[in-house]
């Protein structure tokens, strides 16, 4: 074999290496690219929304779901629950949630019952106290920690800070704020997404 054949040679074999080295490169940066662009597990507990069916929620249930790494409570209110909101309208701190509202209350949840519908509570089960968990106090009339004449609402443990049936903060407690109200939509009677409305992700 001549020299110009091995020279051809050569670059012929240097050729198809480079060409078969540049393919696997692609289709590794390829993957790189596709893996980018889907969210990571992390990135949806970070703030991804929340779909949730209510549809076997029955009056005076409420469940837990989470969202962004807190509680969110969704309470299906009782005709009992709704009403006793006009009974503490005059002994929460915050009525008609004027305190912080783009933290703590959308627009559409400014209002006596702090939802989008007057049965549904959706609220972030976090006291803005310290950041403790509230519990249910959902029966009324006198326990223990709680006022003789309670209508029923929530109650913080660590330092004694009350919230009524739409999670409005009671006067003269520790606690600042009304629990947060967080963004959210209904897409059916039964379905509503945690961490976005109309105007996008929350």
């Amino acid at each position: 074999m001549s020299n110009e054949k091995q020279v051809d040679s050569g670059r012929r074999g240097l050729l198809v290496a480079t060409c078969a080295a540049g393919s696997v490169v692609g289709l590794a940066t390829a993957g790189a690219l596709v893996s980018t662009f889907q969210p990571s597990e992390r990135a949806k507990a970070a703030g991804a929304p929340v779909e949730v069916d209510i549809g076997s929620l029955n009056p005076g249930e409420m469940i837990t779901v989470e969202w962004r790494g807190k509680p969110v409570w969704i309470l299906k209110r009782t005709p009992d629950m709704v009403s006793s909101l006009k009974k503490t309208d005059g002994k929460v701190a915050d009525a008609e949630s004027k305190r912080n509202p783009e933290e703590f209350t959308p627009e559409y949840a400014r209002n006596e019952w702090r939802s989008i519908k007057p049965e549904i509570l959706v609220a972030v089960g976090i006291c803005t106290h310290l950041g403790c968990s509230p519990s249910s106090k959902f029966t009324p009339g006198p326990q223990p920690s709680l006022p003789d004449d309670w209508e029923g609402g929530f109650l913080c443990p660590c330092h004694g800070s009350t919230f009524d049936m739409a999670g409005r903060v009671f006067k003269n407690k520790p606690a600042p704020d009304n629990l947060q109200v967080p963004r959210h939509m209904y897409l059916s009677d039964t379905k509503l997404v945690i961490g976005k409305d109309e105007k996008g992700e929350a």
